[in-house]
């Protein structure tokens, strides 16, 4: 039997990296029950942990790679977990009804995923965030990885990719990552 219950004729068209890629394509797709309900018993796990934890390997290692990580030491993947809502708003005390208070349909001007690279960047502060991806949500939090990286290591400063982005320092709080570009251009 071939990997991921596939036939000889689907292994020979494809490499194992595109099929390690649409193995997590679908197990975040949601579609395989038994995929579903292992994803379910992650977030409970997730709930019952600390908002920002350091997870030895990324859970979607097609992503991760994608967006720059490396199997190194000096690359480091943490989950942190933000909660979704559009933000605490301050109350006017003026004299207003309640429905023209304003309070109500205002919208955050970060994204809630570069927040969470932004509370990644403050707890590490010795490393620098390189990128980050969404591994899940429930009604009341959303969960990303975020890939950093230590600029003191000798095998990042030997990388030349990886090199590039430990120079820039404070990156995430200079808008420099994709999720921080993206909710500057919304702005």
């Amino acid at each position: 039997m071939f990997p991921f219950g596939r036939t000889v004729k689907e292994v020979t068209r494809m490499s194992f990296v595109q099929m390690l890629k649409q193995t997590f394509q679908k197990e975040y797709s949601g579609k395989d029950p038994e995929l579903k309900k292992h994803y379910k018993q992650k977030l409970i796990e997730w709930r019952k942990t600390s908002s920002i934890v350091r997870v030895e390997k990324p859970s979607n290692l097609a992503r991760a790679r994608a967006l720059g990580y490396k199997a190194k030491k000096g690359v480091i993947v943490v989950r942190v977990r933000v909660k979704r809502s559009s933000g605490k708003h301050e109350r006017p005390n003026a004299r207003r009804r309640p429905k023209r208070m304003g309070t109500l349909k205002k919208k955050r001007r970060k994204s809630l995923q570069w927040i969470a690279e932004e509370r990644a960047g403050r707890k590490y502060k010795s490393l620098e965030v390189v990128n980050s991806y969404w591994v899940g949500e429930d009604g009341q939090y959303k969960y990303y990885e975020v890939i950093m990286v230590d600029p003191s290591r000798p095998e990042i400063q030997k990388d030349k990719e990886l090199s590039r982005i430990a120079k820039d320092k404070g990156r995430v709080f200079r808008a420099k990552t994709s999720a921080a570009r993206k909710a500057k251009r919304k702005q």
